[in-house]
C-alpha cells in the first residue's frame, strides 16, 4: 500500500465499523496482492477475505473492517514494484 493511502484507509474503516448494517466493501480498486504479507496493497485485505466478503455477515465484515484499520495503521505495507503482482 502507498503509504499516502494508509490514513484514509484507516478513517475509512473507523466509519464503515460504526455503520449499524450494510457495511461497504473496502475495495478502492486497486488490486495488487503483497507477495510478503499476502495483503491487497489497496484494501489491505487477505485473498480469504476479498473472496468471502459477499457471503460475510455485518459482524464478521466489521471484524474485517478492524483488521484493516490496525493494517493501516502499523504501515504493514513498505511496497516496491517488484513485490506486488498484478
Amino acid at each position: 500500500m502507498s503509504t499516502g493511502l494508509a490514513p484514509e484507509l484507516a478513517s475509512r474503516a473507523a466509519v464503515a465499523r460504526m455503520l449499524p448494517n450494510d457495511l461497504p466493501s473496502p475495495c478502492i480498486s486497486i488490486c495488487r496482492m503483497h507477495r510478503p504479507s499476502g495483503f491487497c496493497t489497496g484494501c489491505l485485505r487477505t485473498i480469504d477475505e476479498i473472496a468471502g466478503w459477499s457471503r460475510m455477515d455485518d459482524a464478521t465484515k466489521r471484524r474485517v473492517w478492524r483488521a484493516i484499520e490496525l493494517r493501516a495503521e502499523t504501515d504493514l505495507l513498505t511496497l516496491d514494484d517488484q513485490d506486488a503482482s498484478p
